[in-house]
């Protein structure tokens, strides 16, 4: 039953997204021939938004799996501040670059931060060490964006920080079919690390008791969620909340802690969350579209500050 609601709740959200827009129009409009390019625009929307949310779905649940931490996200490791490094070097230096470029530039980014973490994963062993050595890359990542913004034409940083914002609007024509080629193998790829995960539930030691190569499970998972985070930035930006909130919705949700069932659903609920917040980001009545983070952010903040709660009051009764 709770699959069907999901399901339901999918379909519902991108026909919505379809008729509904800053653009007052009924659905019969959208559809006539004249109106078609509106149509293909919120076709493409829509598609971006329900893999966005679902490949962010994915990077948080793996990441709260790996480190055992409930605000463990798909961001937590800084694939998205070097994808965003890169998109900052491109808009804030070369200035007049083409926005058709900067999906390139952010995937080159998350794809050099992603061969860093991937040389210090070798030599660490411990996921805690390995969690704080990805945010403090992520902070010197963060100062050498603030030290180009200093410098920065008001223009190019005008442009950076609505990119910074997030979005799931198209870049360019068929921008859809370049990001489902990128994401849906790795999402697919995920469905193959359901047992390994569900052992790193138990600790590192207890999954090496059971056969599990920790070491070569530990790199899938960051190539994994590296790849998804990084793709996603590059078309949308980086996108808060989404892959943090959304696994413990999962699980609250199916009751469950077993991949086999938390992948799938997160899967189909990040996908119906990112529908639900491009819909509420381009509602008419707005002068201009509202950045997808704000909603993000607005839907994420109270679902976090009631899950701390929640663990902290389990942690007093127990």
């Amino acid at each position: 039953m709770k699959w069907i609601f999901l399901i339901i709740a999918s379909l519902t959200l991108f026909a919505a997204n379809l008729a509904i827009g800053s653009v007052e129009l009924s659905f019969e409009d959208v559809l006539v021939e004249q109106k078609n390019s509106i149509f293909a625009i919120r076709l493409e929307e829509s598609i971006i938004a329900l893999l966005a949310g679902a490949a962010l779905s994915i990077g948080g649940l793996f990441m709260q799996t790996l480190f055992r931490n409930p605000l463990a996200g798909p961001s937590v490791l800084g694939i998205s501040s070097g994808a965003s490094l890169a998109v900052a070097i491109a808009m804030l230096s070369m200035g007049g670059i083409s926005a058709l470029f900067l999906p390139f530039y952010a995937i080159l980014g998350s794809a050099l931060f992603l061969f860093v973490l991937l040389a210090i994963a070798l030599r660490v062993r411990q996921n805690v060490t390995l969690l704080i050595v990805g945010l403090l890359l992520g902070y010197g990542v963060s100062a050498g964006i603030g030290l180009l913004e200093v410098f920065s034409p008001s223009e190019s940083l005008k442009k950076y920080v609505l990119w910074g914002m997030g979005s799931f609007f198209p870049v360019a024509k068929s921008t859809y079919w370049m990001m489902a080629l990128l994401v849906l193998p790795v999402l697919c790829l995920s469905f193959f690390l359901l047992k390994p995960l569900d052992a790193l539930l138990l600790g590192e030691e207890h999954a090496q008791s059971l056969g599990v190569n920790t070491q070569k499970t530990r790199l899938w998972v960051i190539v994994v969620t590296a790849w998804l985070t990084g793709v996603v930035t590059a078309f949308c930006g980086p996108i808060a909340f989404l892959g943090l909130m959304v696994p413990h919705l999962a699980r609250i949700l199916f009751k469950a802690s077993a991949h086999r069932i938390l992948i799938p659903g997160v899967i189909l609920m990040g996908a119906t969350l990112a529908l639900l917040a491009n819909l509420i980001a381009k509602m008419p009545g707005f002068i201009e579209r509202v950045p997808v983070n704000i909603i993000t952010s607005i839907l994420g903040i109270p679902v976090i500050i009631w899950i701390i709660l929640e663990n902290r009051k389990a942690k007093i009764i127990s």
